[in-house]
């Protein structure tokens, strides 16, 4: 099924393919997307506004200059994903329970975004501004944080992840034990078991 209007507002997505489809300058407000596969689309320029993706795969598509605001992606697939190069204005999202790999967003302002009970693996987060972050149950697994500022951030039950506290600002973090040894261990201290 193609979409072929450019605006869409308050209308329901059930099981839709849209793979390597042009999804660029187009308006997506108030929509809900169930179990929609969108591999290897276009979406920039584009615009989500207050829209709930669940089920849904976003392997390999193209945000460029994308907008989202009010994005909630529950139970998603979003793999090879630049997030780095959406709008940077009013963003606002939130994920959950979501497989996060090969994503980047690196430099962007990121504040308090949610990413619950999430498998995060191998994305980047350089430069980010994640403060007051939710990282909470999630596997961070060879993921980067480098010059992130995290403060306020919630790690608590969150596992596989290294952040080195001499280059990332963790003021006020919270952590949850053994996890939080990994600290120690990035700034050179042997820790035995």
């Amino acid at each position: 099924m193609a979409l072929e209007k450019q605006n869409y507002d308050k209308q329901t997505f059930n099981n839709l393919i849209c793979t390597e489809q042009d999804l660029a300058d187009k308006e997506f407000i108030n929509c809900t997307f169930k179990n929609c596969d969108f591999s290897n689309c276009l979406f920039s320029r584009s615009m989500l506004n207050n829209c709930q993706l669940t089920g849904c795969i976003l392997a390999n598509a193209k945000v460029d200059h994308c907008s989202f605001q009010g994005v909630d992606f529950e139970k998603c697939k979003l793999i090879g994903i630049n997030f780095s190069a959406i709008k940077t204005l009013l963003i606002d999202l939130s994920f959950k329970d979501c497989l996060i790999e090969y994503c980047g967003f690196s430099y962007l302002n990121i504040k308090e975004t949610k990413f619950l009970g999430c498998t995060i693996k191998e994305t980047d987060f350089i430069g980010a501004n994640l403060t007051g972050a939710d990282f909470a149950n999630s596997d961070l697994q060879a993921s980067k944080f480098q010059n992130a500022n995290l403060e306020k951030a919630n790690f608590v039950g969150a596992r596989n992840y290294y952040l080195s506290p001499l280059t990332n600002k963790l003021k006020q973090a919270h952590f949850s034990s053994p996890e939080a040894l990994t600290l120690l261990e990035a700034i050179g201290i042997i820790i035995e078991y």
